[in-house]
This record gives C-alpha cells, structure tokens and sequence, in this order.
C-alpha cells in the first residue's frame, strides 16, 4: 500500500505559502484569517524572513546606497554587510510604521483585525520585493557592477534609467497583492478594499514627505 504523503504543518506550511502567495495569494491571505497565538507564532519565522529580505531589496534602491560606495574604504564584502543589516533595519522600520498606519486605515473603514495581523498581510503582500532581490538586483549589478552605488556610475544614463524604475514594478505588484489580501481577509468588496489600501498608503507617503523635509531642513 502506497505510503500517505503528510500535509506540511506548522512554519514549513508557511514557508511554502510566502512562494505560494505569488501564484494564489487568495487561499495564502485566507490562512491569515486565523489570529490566534499559535498561528501568528507558526508563521512569526516567515514573517521576519519576508520583511529582512524586502527590507534589502528596498534599501539597495534608496538615495543612500546609491552613493555608499563613493567612500573607498567601502569594499564589496563591507558593502555587503552595510547592505544586510541596513536592509533588516530598514524593513522592520517600515513593518512596524506602515503597518501601523496600514491598521489604522483599516479600522477607520471598518477593520476589527488586530494589528499583528495587518502587520502579517503586509509581510506577506510585500513577497515580489523581497523576490526582487533574487531577480532584478542580481541582474541589474552584473550589468553595472559598483557603479550603481557611487556617485556618477553608467547606471545614471540612458537605459540605466530606465532599469531603474523597473524596481517599481515590484512594488506595485506587491500593492496589488495588499489589496488582494485586505479583500481576502476581510471580505470587502474590492471598491472598499482598494481605498484602505490608497487611504493607507497616502497617510504612508505624507509621513515619509513629512520625515524627508524634517530632515533636509536639520
């Protein structure tokens, strides 16, 4: 008699919806209707995968990699390194602001979700980022090397432009990836489930306008 095969249980079943949730984020985003403590631990591991890795891929297009290679003593292995822990920093600065703000967008249309779990639909929402760092950065730094983090590099002319704003496109995939899991979540209508995510993400853009300003007047 052929052996049962076994249903993954546990932080590997979630490990295998963060690639799921690409190809069928509706069954992915119905899993986190379940926010009990034991669901929200089995998937804690995911979570803080998902975001270190999103959180590289999104410093590495800030205005601040862009030139953290014009310091020479800056190598590739230091850059590396610089690119690891500012990535983890900056992705759960973001996690924990915008899901904040995320919550609160939702609950002033309705939401009763707590907010671990409108910081976990985020994690999850936000997978094509963190799978652009495995995709475009690669490519996009065997094509221009070091240059793409130094003042004055190739990848400041012509095409380079060009594949810049292509990192975007990972982000609005991701955004439409939120909306897909707020109306899944929640079961809004995607009428109301795309303005949570607008109302969400326009309070997100006056903050960091607001913290961009602050800091170019100090």
């Amino acid at each position: 008699m052929a052996a049962r095969a076994e249903a993954p249980s546990g932080d590997k079943a979630w490990f295998l919806r963060a690639l799921l949730v690409l190809q069928s984020p509706r069954s992915v985003f119905a899993a986190l209707r379940d926010d009990s403590d034991a669901a929200a631990e089995a998937r804690q591991d995911v979570v803080g995968a998902l975001v270190w890795l999103a959180g590289i891929a999104a410093v590495l297009a800030t205005t601040v990699a862009a030139t953290v290679r014009d310091d020479v003593e800056i190598d590739g292995a230091l850059f590396a390194v610089w690119a690891f822990l500012a990535g983890g920093l900056y992705g759960f600065t973001l996690y924990f602001a915008v899901g904040k703000v995320f919550h609160v967008a939702l609950r002033r249309l309705g939401s009763r979700g707590s907010f671990r779990r409108a910081r976990h639909v985020l994690a999850f929402a936000a997978t094509p980022i963190a799978l652009a760092l495995f995709i475009y950065w690669p490519v996009r730094i065997a094509v221009y090397g070091s240059d793409l983090f130094r003042t004055g590099g190739a990848d400041g002319r012509g095409a380079g432009d060009v594949t810049a704003w292509l990192f975007y496109a990972f982000v609005l995939w991701a955004l439409a990836l939120l909306i897909v899991g707020v109306r899944t979540v929640h079961g809004w209508t995607w009428a109301r489930s795309v303005a949570g995510v607008t109302f969400a993400s326009l309070i997100a853009a006056g903050l960091a306008v607001a913290v961009s300003v602050l800091y170019a007047l100090g």
